[in-house]
């Protein structure tokens, strides 16, 4: 069954963690142990109705405060699909936190308040969207219910959102009137909605079109471990395991291995016990090689053409996840799929105006949830591509060498 990975975004109160409730609630997809703890919590709270933001919300300081703090995944699945939402908070201070959960989805799900209309922090979460390359777009104007489920205020709203995202590109936007915590146009068609002629947002996610999301084209293989079991029964085994980035690796396939230039021919390809002709990306597989040559951990198994690019010189867009501003010219440790080395911070080009997605050439103090544009050096050549052709090849982090924390998340350009 298909995998669909969507996060949802937006601004504090709009509704994010009650429209995911309200998805699993009305998809029958929550356990009868979570309803009774639900239905505990609203009788001791002395609420008219279940709290379904309390499904995704799980920290203390988020049920006390009705916020969302840290990154909650859930899973469920219907007929037709399985799903991964990542819920992320709206704060600004969380903006680190979207950027996590975000990195791996299909969709963004960004939600916005019909009585407040497009903010700050909408215009925000858009550009990491857009910044992450999250393929599909999803505008869920959320509470029509307290706008009276006014077509011209989500018409407004639509036309707002539409202005701000011409400057993004994005590929593919919908737009969607619901209302979270009535159940309004998520699983089921809302009467209060009759105006609006589209699908649902569960039969939206349900038939949403992910196949050219992945890279077929360009074989990219991190190499994550060298397989040598040294028993009787595999007395010459010699495998390369890891996930696939990108492209179709089959049987008989030539390849060459970064960073040594060296090529072989792939003779097997084993899944777990499982031997195939072929293995797509996100599988995790181990490959074997016609031919005897040293790899290791780090290096990268590619295909004869589409070579990824090989530089020390790296150009990247970095949101800052570390309450120590970043410091020119510090050495930072770089981690790049299986690969890990040290690298400076040679300059900032300038910082993102996240009200007008203005550049900012002026204030080049890049402190903690702020997106700059920064070039860096590497120890060592680096095999990537970009982040708009490859998100896995195109991504990196920084990691504080002396207390060992992520500090910055990258998308190489």
């Amino acid at each position: 069954m298909e995998l669909l990975r969507f996060t949802t975004a937006g601004s504090v109160d709009d509704g994010k963690s009650t429209l995911i409730g309200r998805l699993l609630y009305d998809s029958k997809a929550i356990f009868e142990d979570q309803l009774d703890a639900l239905e505990l919590t609203r009788k001791r709270r002395g609420e008219e109705n279940i709290n379904l933001a309390l499904l995704t919300d799980g920290l203390r300081a988020e049920r006390e405060q009705g916020i969302t703090i840290d990154v909650a995944y859930r899973y469920f699945s219907t007929p037709k699909r399985k799903f991964i939402i990542a819920d992320t908070p709206g704060h600004v201070q969380y903006t680190r936190n979207m950027v996590t959960g975000a990195s791996t989805a299909n969709a963004a799900l960004v939600l916005i308040d019909a009585r407040n209309g497009v903010v700050e922090q909408t215009i925000r979460h858009a550009y990491i969207a857009f910044l992450l390359k999250i393929p599909h777009l999803i505008v869920c104007i959320n509470k029509m219910d307290l706008v009276n489920f006014q077509e011209d205020i989500f018409l407004k709203i639509k036309n707002d959102f539409l202005n701000i995202s011409q400057k993004l590109n994005f590929l593919d936007i919908s737009f969607l009137p619901i209302s979270a915590k009535f159940g309004d146009n998520v699983v089921e068609k809302s009467a209060n909605i009759s105006w609006h002629s589209g699908e649902t947002l569960l039969s939206f996610l349900e038939n949403l079109s992910i196949e050219k999301d992945e890279n077929f084209t360009d074989l990219r293989f991190p190499v994550q471990n060298v397989i040598r079991p040294q028993n009787e029964k595999f007395h010459d085994f010699r495998g390369y395991a890891g996930r696939i980035a990108s492209g179709i690796f089959k049987v008989g396939e030539k390849i060459t291995i970064l960073p040594s230039l060296q090529t072989s021919t792939i003779s097997q390809i084993y899944f777990a016990t499982e031997t195939l002709e072929k293995a797509l990306p996100s599988q995790s597989v181990t490959l074997l090689l016609s031919d005897n040559i040293d790899i290791s951990r780090g290096d990268m198994i590619v295909g004869l053409e589409n070579l990824p690019n090989i530089s020390q010189d790296i150009s990247t867009m970095l949101c800052w996840f570390n309450s120590k501003p970043l410091n020119i010219n510090a050495k930072y440790i770089l981690r790049h799929t299986t690969t890990e080395m040290r690298c400076l911070i040679k300059n900032i080009d300038f910082k993102i105006d996240i009200n007008s997605l203005q550049e900012n050439i002026v204030d080049r103090n890049v402190g903690m949830n702020d997106i700059a544009k920064v070039q860096l050096r590497t120890s060592k050549p680096l095999f990537f591509d970009s982040y708009a052709k490859n998100r896995v090849t195109g991504s990196l982090i920084l990691i504080d060498e002396g207390t060992n924390e992520t500090v910055a998340a990258g998308m190489i350009l």
